[in-house]
């Protein structure tokens, strides 16, 4: 888990070398309604755009709860190499700057420089999300269930790519059945 928020820290600070996988000349939009309270809990990770702090990770999931402060913690869980390898997990906090974008980070003490954007690109009856940041050096397919339907990752698709992203990029990490 140190090394996990070590790479976000690192991430966050000074990018490590991410890689850019969006057309940032694209304006990225973001949904017109957000329902913190039917978003939380738990997403599985069907998509995302590489990223050094998940690198080697499978079987992903992320819980979002209400904590009493308003805010929003998160729970990102981690397989190493395969779904029955040693289990990973950061705990971090959102925070809702306005509609369908959120700031999130790992590392509490120091939010006002180590935080990333987390905007909500599109979302379908919040049983699937598309996640996105400005700078395009990350992106996610969230979803209810491990795996996605061909009508529901055609539209998934179509929303990071009317983003500006290039969806050739995507990575498909393994997911395991519904626990």
């Amino acid at each position: 888990m140190r090394l996990w928020v070590a790479l976000a820290v690192c991430a966050a600070l000074v990018g490590c070398g991410s890689t850019v996988y969006r057309d940032t000349s694209v304006v990225m939009t973001t949904v017109s309604a957000l329902d913190t309270a039917q978003y939380l809990g738990k997403w599985y990770e069907v998509a995302r755009f590489p990223n050094r702090f998940e690198e080697g990770c499978v079987g992903v999931t992320a819980e979002y709860a209400l904590r009493d402060d308003g805010k929003i913690s998160v729970l990102n869980t981690c397989y190493k190499g395969t779904l029955d390898g040693p289990k990973e997990q950061a705990e971090g906090v959102a925070s809702v700057q306005s509609v369908g974008k959120l700031s999130v980070t790992f590392v509490p003490w120091l939010s006002w420089i180590a935080s990333g954007d987390y905007w909500v690109l599109g979302l379908q009856d919040y049983e699937i999300a598309v996640i996105g940041a400005p700078k395009g050096t990350t992106g996610w397919i969230l979803a209810r269930k491990p795996r996605l339907n061909e009508a529901e990752k055609d539209w998934a698709l179509n929303v990071l790519s009317d983003n500006g992203y290039d969806v050739d990029a995507l990575e498909w990490p393994k997911q395991g059945p519904v626990e």
